[in-house]
């Protein structure tokens, strides 16, 4: 089962584009409450499989008919579903958000492809930047760039109309440092999230491959090879949870510099005054968000819901929403 990031579903249709038709649907504007707002993507294919939502999954049946008039045309086709009006589909499906969504469906083809190619290679290396379409037809092209973290889509009107901006980022990439037991809730919901996964633990018992089949890469050695992991891969966060002060801090020398944008530590706010001890470093000279104690303060102790609390903290962060730090974790 796939995840609904854009990135997996730009690997489907990139894997699938010359078997069957395509088209892309779009949410381009929203009004009041809204399950998903402008930017939001999905691809249908000519079997009529659906990649992503553009709904709660109560819209979805209709847009996947007109999709085939997408198809058919060979020209954009534009909804919009109204939960205000009482003769609105909408309305009459119960759809309980109560707003109004603007959804435009352009049709893929061999020698119009709306700039996904260059989109989905972009995302295979990891780089933002800018999508952009035009509203009600089909045209749409990629701009590759900085793009540090996700802000909302936009449209801007132009000499030629209304174009739909879309800041694009790639899914997170994590590293967690420790390959215990507890390690394992956090790979496979990551994972589930559509989120790249790291694994990193010198110990030769611990972040075993038949243990966590779900993550991406599992390294065994804390060195300088992995500062150029992070680097190379664009890794967004790191989390040090290996039940070792000195492996945590190994880890945290060799990452001091690196460019990650948030670091979780596992465990009460002295132990990561111990790790920092241990390293030889100053929490003023890091120069990314931390956390410590990790993830946010959902009540949870057992490994499942200390995995959500750690990971919900980092999607705070990396999404920039202001969330509640965790208040304490016991002792290890």
């Amino acid at each position: 089962m796939m995840s609904n990031q854009l990135s997996a579903m730009l690997d489907v249709w990139h894997a699938n584009r010359d078997v069957t038709q395509w088209v892309l649907g779009t949410v381009y504007r929203t009004q009041g409450s809204a399950y998903r707002k402008a930017g939001a993507m999905m691809l249908i294919n000519g079997h009529g499989q659906q990649f992503g939502l553009l709904s709660g999954g109560c819209l979805e049946a209709d847009i996947i008919r007109n999709a085939r008039k997408a198809m058919l045309t060979q020209k954009a086709v534009m909804l919009v579903y109204d939960g205000t009006d009482e003769d609105d589909l909408s309305f009459k499906l119960g759809v309980g958000c109560g707003g109004a969504v603007y959804i435009m469906l352009q049709p893929i083809t061999a020698t119009n492809d709306l700039g996904l190619s260059d989109l989905h290679h972009a995302l295979q290396q990891r780089e933002g930047g800018l999508y952009v379409q035009k509203i009600g037809d089909v045209v749409g092209h990629f701009r590759s760039g900085n793009v540090s973290a996700p802000s909302p889509a936009h449209i801007e009107t132009r000499a030629d109309g209304e174009w739909l901006v879309t800041p694009i980022c790639p899914e997170p990439h994590i590293l967690v440092v420790g390959g215990g037991m507890d390690a394992r809730p956090v790979i496979n919901i990551a994972h589930e999230m559509g989120w790249k996964t790291t694994l990193v633990d010198p110990r030769a018992a611990n972040a075993r491959a038949e243990h966590f089949p779900r993550a991406d890469t599992i390294l065994r050695k804390i060195d300088d090879t992995l500062a150029r992991h992070v680097t190379d891969q664009k890794i967004d966060a790191v989390i040090l949870m290996a039940h070792s002060v000195a492996i945590d801090a190994g880890a945290l020398a060799v990452l001091c510099n690196a460019p990650i944008r948030h670091l979780s530590a596992l465990g009460p706010r002295h132990r990561f005054n111990d790790v920092l001890h241990h390293a030889g470093i100053h929490r003023a000279d890091l120069a990314f968000d931390i956390s410590s104690p990790a993830g946010l303060d959902i009540g949870g102790q057992l490994p499942e819901s200390i995995a959500l609390s750690m990971l919900s903290g980092i999607h705070a962060a990396l999404y920039k929403q202001l969330a509640a730090p965790a208040m304490a974790q016991a002792a290890e």
